[in-house]
């Protein structure tokens, strides 16, 4: 193998490509990704980097005088993938021909549809969206976020400590419901409203309101709540458009083995647009969160260079934390597989608690708040449990 071409340049394309000259590979490297900006880390974009409390550079997760010997293509997207020929085209018209393809192009946040040609509407995804969302907070006094799922209910913490007048409209019973499962939602909502965030739930968006630019936001039963800024976090997609027509096996995702291997011999995938197969779930899963794609990365590299013959560790189950006002937020499992929850330390109405999922006797989950020492320890159980197909 003399080259590979890693498409996408954020976290889970550079961890990969880290993992690929660890593993002993010492051929040319090209990394492409179509932003213009080196990679960098993204939770911060909805928190610290939103509030200004940090800047650019520290965002940056290359080390200092880190050096992989890359050939970066910054920039630029693909546009398509030819197997046989095995080459990546590029939206500049140029192509790099590779033995090895990781496919990292992550996904993008899903738009409301009538918002376009409207400002003072964002989504959150890229440095790019976050420096425009950070600019409109300066001047604006109500903003209401659309969704509560982490970048909603991260944002609407943030612009409430930055001040700000705040509704976030939830279609569901609660933020963060569809991960935390309802009644450990309500601990979340409740801390919102204790800070001052309007929680409209179970309630749909008609239209947004303005001319120009945003002025409010009205819902299905006729309410209209007056808006200088309008932020949608109502989930994301993941971008395999470009790979139509590749034969490489598309889904919610680009489908892949346990190792991150496609259909397509020489071609992997990671990050948040691939698919991985689950033993412990039943099925093929995006994993969406920033553990996801380190995890993975290792594995992703060890199969290509490797040519699919490298056996993977059982996958862990997954973890995610989120911080919201000065709340840390832990969860590792699957809430959905549980038919109980416990609250074994600490008080939901104190925002300090720790709370196990279970199925039957066993944890499949946990979900720790402002509990690290505790939650870590959980988290060492259920990676080290012997996984049980689901």
């Amino acid at each position: 193998m003399n080259t590979v071409c890693v498409v996408g340049a954020s976290l889970a394309g550079l961890l990969t490509a880290r993992a690929l000259r660890s593993q002993g590979y010492a051929g040319r490297l090209v990394l492409v990704g179509d932003e213009p900006h080196r990679p960098y880390d993204r939770p911060p974009l909805s928190k610290d980097f939103l509030k200004g409390a940090i800047g650019e550079a520290d965002l940056a997760l290359e080390g200092e005088g880190e050096e992989l010997d890359v050939e970066w293509r910054l920039g630029v997207a693909a546009t398509a993938l030819d197997p046989v020929a095995r080459s990546v085209t590029l939206s500049d018209g140029t192509s790099i021909r590779a033995d090895g393809i990781v496919i990292a192009t992550g996904a993008s946040a899903r738009e409301l549809r009538g918002s376009r040609g409207l400002s003072g509407v964002h989504t959150l995804r890229t440095l790019d969206d976050a420096r425009g969302l950070r600019g409109d907070l300066e001047s604006s006094k109500r903003m209401v976020v659309i969704g509560g799922g982490f970048i909603g209910a991260e944002v609407a913490a943030t612009a409430r400590d930055l001040g700000l007048d705040v509704t976030l409209v939830e279609s569901g019973t609660a933020p963060l419901a569809g991960v935390l499962g309802h009644s450990m939602a309500e601990a979340i909502a409740t801390l919102h409203e204790r800070r001052g965030v309007r929680l409209v739930r179970g309630m749909y968006v008609a239209e947004l309101t303005g001319t120009g630019r945003v002025d409010g936001v009205r819902l299905a039963d006729g309410t209209h709540l007056p808006a200088d800024v309008v932020v949608v976090g109502i989930g994301a997609t993941p971008n395999i458009a470009w790979l139509e027509g590749s034969g490489v096996e598309l889904g919610n995702g680009v489908v892949c083995d346990e190792g991150g291997g496609t259909n397509v011999t020489g071609v992997v995938a990671v990050g948040d647009c691939a698919a991985w197969f689950d033993p412990a779930q039943g099925g093929h899963h995006r994993i969406e969160h920033w553990t996801g794609a380190r995890q993975r990365a290792t594995v992703a590299a060890a199969t290509l260079l490797s040519g699919g013959t490298a056996r993977p560790e059982p996958a862990r189950p997954a973890y995610f934390w989120s911080d919201q006002f000065d709340i840390k937020i832990q969860f590792i499992g699957q809430a959905r597989h549980a038919d109980s929850v416990t609250v074994e330390e600490g008080d939901p109405a104190d925002h300090s608690f720790l709370a196990v999922y279970r199925q039957g006797d066993r944890p499949v989950a946990v979900l720790g708040v402002n509990q690290v020492r505790l939650f870590t320890r959980w988290r060492r159980h259920l990676e080290t449990a012997p996984v049980q197909a689901g």
